[in-house]
């Protein structure tokens, strides 16, 4: 008798502590119901829009393909995020939930099938919906046209660019303007909105990378006769934008960067025409009220001194 009544005991004990255990339980789901909530009031008082709020350091796009691009980053982080955060919420729940309550040993052999099901088919549903907007947005990206309205050829060589706008397509097209970039003076590409471009690329030595981060989008520039080509179906913003080679090229791979300037149609024309003209490339922002220099980046100091070889050594100077 002694025997059976102290095997009864403890299994008194923990039907009488679960329902204990369950209010702990409830009482942490609403603790993170209101830590959630009081999160996004937070977002919400700030003022930011959506794309303010979940931007993850992305610029807003002037393109067309950056703004689809920009979406789907956007979404692939928020889904991203709301599994993360159902995972976490999951680990937790189960910390609180089944902690040990005693000395006795968990059923080992016990499983749940839509459980095991829903865990193995999720992952995969969710890399089927990504890849498939990766697709779709990927395939819209790289598309190219045969009449675009306007063709530049970017040339890099170490370290600075030219930008060549060219009558047609392809190697075989004639150069109707050029823009020449100096240690001196940053190139700057001038190109309308509401037109779409081609950019064809090439390099005189090395690997370079074409990349306005406001495009969202980089080519390599190869040398040789590989022509990377890619297209934007219109550019919707007007401002001044900052380039950069995205490739490690050199010793002065930091310093190779150019300035895209957009402006209205009217004024892109006046611009081709007064470079087409004779004029510098200086001369003919200033005719259509832009301003003739870079203003989003500088001029790099090349220090190319005698006092930065060897100084006080004529062979340093002259070597």
């Amino acid at each position: 008798m002694v025997a059976r009544s102290s095997e009864v005991r403890p299994t008194a004990v923990r039907r009488s502590a679960s329902p204990g255990a369950g209010g702990r339980g409830r009482r942490a789901g609403r603790l993170a119901g209101l830590g959630f909530g009081g999160a996004s009031l937070l977002v919400l008082l700030t003022g930011c829009d959506v794309h303010s709020a979940f931007s993850f350091g992305w610029p807003q796009g002037i393109t067309p393909e950056a703004r689809r691009m920009y979406d789907l980053w956007i979404a692939s982080c928020i889904a991203a995020l709301a599994v993360g955060a159902f995972v976490w919420g999951l680990i937790f729940w189960c910390v609180v939930r089944y902690r040990k309550r005693g000395n006795e040993l968990p059923v080992q052999t016990r499983y749940n099938l839509p459980m095991e099901f829903l865990y193995t088919i999720a992952p995969v549903l969710i890399v089927s919906v990504l890849f498939y907007y990766t697709a779709v947005v990927q395939t819209d990206v790289v598309k190219t046209t045969n009449n675009p309205d306007v063709t530049v050829e970017v040339v890099a060589f170490k370290w600075n660019w030219q930008f060549n706008y060219r009558d047609g397509e392809g190697p075989d097209a004639n150069t109707t303007a050029s823009v020449l970039g100096t240690s001196e003076v940053i190139p700057i590409l001038v190109l309308p909105t509401d037109r779409s471009i081609r950019f064809e690329e090439t390099s005189k030595d090395v690997i370079h990378s074409f990349w306005v981060p406001e495009m969202l989008f980089k080519r390599d520039v190869f040398p040789g006769n590989i022509r990377n080509v890619f297209e934007v179906s219109s550019l919707e913003s007007e401002g001044a934008y900052v380039g950069r080679c995205a490739e490690l090229c050199g010793s002065y791979h930091a310093f190779m960067n150019f300035e895209l300037r957009v402006v209205s149609p009217e004024n892109f024309d006046r611009f081709l025409a007064a470079k087409q003209g004779g004029a510098s490339t200086q001369d003919a922002l200033t005719s259509i009220g832009e301003e003739p220099y870079a203003v989003t980046t500088r001029p790099f100091e090349t220090r190319r001194t005698e006092h930065n070889f060897n100084q006080g050594s004529a062979a340093g100077a002259g070597s």
